[in-house]
């Protein structure tokens, strides 16, 4: 069955934004739901983009959104919460996968792609957000038919323009002179590239013998949190000491930073890092983080370089 019309639920973020311009230039239509249609109008230059403004965790809703959909690709996540008790984790990455599969049973749709975590496991992950990941997608799974195809992915740390991985600690990194404290330095990471993801999402979307199936995604290389963020500061030409903290330090970090407007560090982020963020067998995505940070991190020359780079990749 080729899947003409797909919603994309978290479709105006990061990694939407990649997948959509993946579907259009397919030929599928693309449907997007947003709070905000005015914020998000850019997106309309897209020729077979259609932006809803509606609310997606009411079920009522969600259900018009869906109807005569050929797919559902559930994009939506979140790595903190207001509340410090998981409640904000479990309303995202549970209660709402459970209303999308209520909805697609309702309207009809064969099809439902998830965006889950990398590790993410119910019973020995330390985090919410992990925890909450991996229940979410264990539900998918357990509830696919012949009439809803599930396919999910697992994904470590995404990077690209845009990103909010190296381009906050570069934000970071310019603020904070000389000497730059880092919680969890030994923590590791194999960071994928948010096109190689995309492509990813895209290629099993017809794909019959992907149902029912999880795929980790990672990039080709492995790297502590230190060599991340070194690598980031020399991208930028920024001299910095990076000061890894012990663990009783980090976790102190944590829990004062989980109080500052943003939440730039929590102590649910503190708990995700104990589990390394790498996969334990191939295949690998082909992207490194050496071949497009630098194209994008830091000066205009670097983005006009970015954008002529991704100008011919998708020629």
């Amino acid at each position: 069955m080729q899947h003409a019309t797909i919603c994309i639920l978290g479709g105006t973020g990061f990694v939407g934004r990649h997948i959509a311009s993946r579907l259009i230039a397919r030929g599928k239509q693309v449907r997007i739901p947003t709070r905000h249609r005015d914020r998000h109008r850019d997106m309309l230059v897209l020729p077979g983009i259609e932006l809803i403004e509606t609310d997606i965790f009411d079920s009522r809703s969600l259900l018009r959104l869906l109807e005569n959909t050929d797919c559902v690709i559930n994009l939506v996540g979140i790595l903190n919460e207001r509340q410090h008790n998981g409640e904000g984790f479990r309303r995202v990455h549970i209660d709402l996968p459970r209303q999308v599969v209520d909805a697609c049973r309702v309207a009809g749709v064969p099809r439902l792609l998830h965006m889950s975590a990398l590790n993410a496991d119910v019973s020995s992950s330390p985090s919410h957000y992990l925890r909450t990941k991996a229940e979410g997608e264990n539900f998918l799974h357990t509830i696919a038919t012949s009439t809803l195809h599930v396919t999910s992915f697992r994904p470590s740390v995404i990077f690209g323009p845009g990103d909010s991985f190296f381009n906050r600690f570069a934000a970071l990194l310019k603020q904070v002179p000389l000497l730059f404290p880092l919680a969890c330095p030994q923590s590791r990471f194999a960071p994928v590239y948010v096109g190689d993801v995309s492509d990813r999402f895209v290629e099993v979307l017809d794909d019959a013998a992907s149902y029912r199936k999880r795929y980790d995604l990672c990039g080709p290389r492995q790297y502590t949190l230190r060599q991340l963020v070194e690598y980031t500061a020399r991208t930028l030409g920024l001299k910095r000491r990076i000061i890894g903290l012990p663990d009783a330090a980090s976790q102190l970090q944590a829990a004062l930073l989980e109080w500052f407007p943003g939440k730039p560090f929590s102590l649910d982020n503190f708990r995700s890092l104990q589990v390394d963020s790498v996969c334990k067998q191939g295949p690998f995505q082909p992207t490194s983080i050496e071949s497009i940070v630098p194209l994008y991190l830091g000066d205009k020359s670097r983005q006009t370089r970015y954008d002529r780079y991704r100008g011919r990749a998708r020629r």
